[in-house]
């Protein structure tokens, strides 16, 4: 194999044979030179004695993609979390924190102490701290002694038992904090912003030649982060938003002519109300930020809804707070404001559409309707997660501190294709993950409601057109669209 860096992201790509290419992740003997390292202490730890090939190969890696061509290239892989032969720390040099950033999701607490958990009782760290109130934390607040026993059952609880906030980055004051507590491992659990934020840390940290792990574990309540399979929270979201829904329907179909309206997650991408709509079986419409909808005309959202109040007498709208946005008026899309993360403040699409649909039957004078809405979207984020979640957050959790262990730093740990693997910053806060709303799970939703698109055809050329682009970037990006001349670029290096 033949390894490079990428000179603009500086990320560690290592090139293999048939097209294989490794976008790999930091190391402290990047930088390091002369590191001492030490058993696993797995190895001598009861619980793992009788599990076969406990230890992660050092080749071990996971694609990208599980979908290719016979003729086509391996593609991007990532390195395979879990534990290795050799440590780089002692347990008792270890000095670890953990800080969460962002707005609340099901979970935080579950990671926090599997976090904790997974460092006392696989590698006997005894010194973690909490970090209060997100990254101003670091430099403005107290810190809180993290063990087992403070952790035990903080996972039934909803929230963070740190605190959290958005905004307070300042690289340089929070790099002097870990360097004056003496921190060397930390685990930064955020979205994209936050992760963002994760790798400026890092980068300082290498540039000042700490021995200091940055870890990041993605948190996303909406699921729009890249190239993990999914977020942690986010199948707790969906549940509970069948209860939202179902109660909606409960409304919409107890009255004549009723509409439920559902205002769900989904800043910048749809996926809580797609798949709550595939679930719920009850939504007679979803309308998420990818797909674009208008009101009146033929084909439009009015005429829908009035169609399916002449066949059923009732219907269900899911909304995600971020579609619809380019519809409010020019006076209303003036005001960008943004929050303390730097996120657009959306204006209220459900109420708005709640309105805009009661306003077009009164001035229609077609027929009597009774419209209910209902926005569960703080209940939602404010619940424990359930436990498909907490398995996940316990994967999660010990894969960091597998990875930070073993000397990785400046990566996120996320499940690609159903495995634990490190991915490098700057693959996770490239782009926002959104639905694919020409792909095979768009058109089962579409199936499922039998509503319309609200695309003509020129839409849907464009939409293709677009994704097509996209999607032919990202593969040139990741350098895998021309087999050969990766393969000769690997074999003329070695």
């Amino acid at each position: 194999m033949a390894s490079s860096e990428d000179g603009d992201s500086k990320m560690k790509i290592v090139h293999g044979a048939a097209g294989y290419i490794l976008e790999d992740v930091p190391h402290f003997t990047d930088y390091i030179p002369d590191l001492p390292t030490y058993p696993n202490p797995l190895r001598s730890n009861p619980a793992y004695s009788v599990v076969k090939q406990y230890f992660v190969h050092m080749d071990d890696t996971v694609p990208q993609k599980v979908v290719v061509h016979k003729d086509g290239p391996r593609g991007v892989h990532f390195r395979r979390a879990g534990p290795r032969q050799k440590v780089y720390f002692k347990s008792d040099d270890v000095r670890a924190c953990i800080v969460t950033c962002g707005g609340l999701c099901p979970g935080l607490n579950t990671v926090i102490r599997e976090i904790v958990c997974g460092l006392s009782y696989m590698y006997g760290v005894n010194k973690v701290l909490g970090i209060d109130g997100g990254y101003r934390g670091f430099y403005s607040k107290n810190t809180v002694t993290l063990t087992p026993k403070v952790v035990n059952d903080i996972h039934k609880r909803g929230g963070t038992i740190l605190g959290t906030s958005r905004g307070g980055h300042d690289t340089g004051k929070i790099v002097d904090s870990i360097q004056d507590r003496g921190i060397n491992q930390v685990y930064i659990i955020g979205g994209d912003g936050t992760q963002r934020g994760a790798s400026v840390i890092y980068e300082e940290v290498q540039r000042r030649g700490l021995k200091v792990v940055i870890a990041g574990i993605p948190k996303t309540i909406d699921n729009d982060i890249p190239v993990i399979d999914k977020s942690f929270g986010f199948d707790t979201a969906v549940e509970e938003a069948q209860r939202a829904i179902n109660a909606a329907h409960v409304e919409a179909e107890s009255v004549e002519n009723g509409i439920g309206v559902v205002k769900l997650m989904g800043r910048y991408s749809g996926f809580i109300a797609m798949n709550a709509t595939l679930a719920s079986r009850d939504v007679d419409c979803c309308l998420i930020p990818e797909s674009p909808f208008f009101l009146e005309g033929k084909c439009g959202l009015f005429e829908f809804i009035e169609k399916r109040l002449n066949e059923n007498g009732h219907m269900v709208i899911v909304i995600a707070e971020g579609a619809g946005q380019d519809l409010f008026t020019e006076h209303l899309q003036d005001m960008n404001q943004k929050d303390a993360s730097g996120n657009k403040q959306l204006q209220d699409v459900g109420l708005w559409i709640s309105h805009s649909i009661k306003d077009h039957f009164a001035r229609k004078n077609k027929m009597a309707i009774t419209l209910k809405y209902i926005d569960p979207t703080y209940m939602i984020r404010a619940i424990p997660s359930n436990a498909s979640d907490n398995v996940y957050c316990t994967l999660l959790a010990q894969s960091a501190v597998h990875g930070a262990m073993a000397g990785y730093t400046g990566f996120t740990s996320g499940l690609v294709n159903g495995r634990q693997t490190y991915i490098p910053f700057n693959r996770i806060i490239e782009r926002q993950n959104q639905v694919v709303i020409t792909d095979r799970m768009w058109a089962r939703l579409l199936s499922s409601t039998n509503q319309p698109s609200f695309l003509n055809p020129k839409d849907v050329e464009e939409t293709k057109k677009t994704e097509s682009e996209l999607s032919t970037q990202l593969l040139e990006d990741n350098n895998c669209n021309n087999f050969d001349e990766a393969h000769k670029a690997g074999n003329n290096a070695e």
